[in-house]
């Protein structure tokens, strides 16, 4: 095949190949068509919402697409640092050493609360545990702790003779499994040894077909198939159910806040993105989803 051949096959794959991207004046990518595409990575405990955001914002303006992937908040934090995303979700705060590589490469990011999470804990129905406390947490899942099996807590579940927790937690590159550390383990570390899941319907899946299971998630995919205890901060403590209500006045021992970082200041298409999400409407679909909203809504 000579270079002229060559040249020509090179072309057409091109231009029958996905839309060649551009950058616009305020950051964002736009295809040959014109249109806006605003790149959305991250936490997969908001990747449910941020989908249905980007389905709805549709209907806001036609000409803007959001692309949105999940990840882990690490990876969503990450791609925003290397300035691959316009946005990046989080379930947890940004680290210090992630803000000051941000800023080597030139951006101040901006933090967005965009929503509260009761990250519940999760058991098999047929446990009877209807409450933890956080020091329990930490005797199950920290580095050291005593609990290995369920009758070290008084616990008997029927149709489980090995009597073994099955440590269900989620990969370290997670905001939740980050979150969950700090809360419930403080300083400590985890004990080797869990199941550490991909993602949150992950960990659903494994508890509620593991009776020996016990998981923590956000409480948005909980389902009718698992049990979800309540949780006392102090072992003499008020034991406070994971609900929204709970998430959104933080009464719940392990509610959290949940997060989107624009890398600098927010402009553009990605600036008018995030107010819509801030808005009502935007909060009404949160709401939805099993968070809790920002600000009292009225939703019809």
């Amino acid at each position: 095949m000579n270079t002229p051949q060559i040249l020509l096959i090179a072309a057409t794959l091109v231009a029958c190949g996905r839309p060649q991207q551009q950058q616009s004046a305020d950051g964002n990518k736009t295809t040959s068509s014109g249109r806006t595409v605003i790149q959305n990575k991250g936490s997969d405990t908001l990747v449910n919402v941020a989908q249905a955001w980007a389905e709805a914002y549709k209907s806001v303006d036609a000409n803007v697409a959001i692309a949105v992937t999940g990840g882990g908040s690490g990876t969503g934090i990450s791609s925003m640092i290397n300035g691959t995303v316009d946005i990046a979700n989080a379930s947890r705060k940004m680290k210090k050493k992630e803000i000051e590589a941000a800023q080597k490469n030139g951006n101040d990011p901006k933090e967005f609360v965009v929503g509260y999470d009761a990250l519940a804990i999760f058991v098999h129905p047929s446990n009877p545990l209807s409450e933890i406390s956080i020091a329990q947490l930490k005797d199950i899942y920290g580095e050291n702790g005593p609990a290995e099996k369920w009758s070290d807590m008084g616990i008997t579940i029927e149709g489980c003779p090995s009597d073994e927790i099955i440590r269900v937690s989620r990969q370290n590159n997670s905001g939740t499994y980050q979150y969950f550390k700090k809360a419930a383990l403080g300083k400590g570390e985890f004990k080797l040894g869990s199941r550490d899941m991909h993602g949150s319907k992950d960990v659903v899946d494994l508890v509620e077909n593991t009776p020996g299971a016990i998981g923590y998630s956000g409480l948005a995919y909980a389902n009718e198939h698992i049990k979800m205890p309540c949780v006392k901060k102090e072992a003499d403590g008020e034991c406070v159910a994971p609900t929204v209500p709970t998430a959104a006045d933080g009464s719940y021992p392990i509610a959290r806040p949940l997060l989107m970082y624009s890398a600098g200041e927010a402009k553009g298409a990605t600036k008018t993105y995030l107010d819509w999400i801030l808005s009502d409407v935007g909060q009404c679909i949160i709401l939805d989803k099993g968070y809790a909203s920002i600000r009292d809504v009225s939703c019809g």
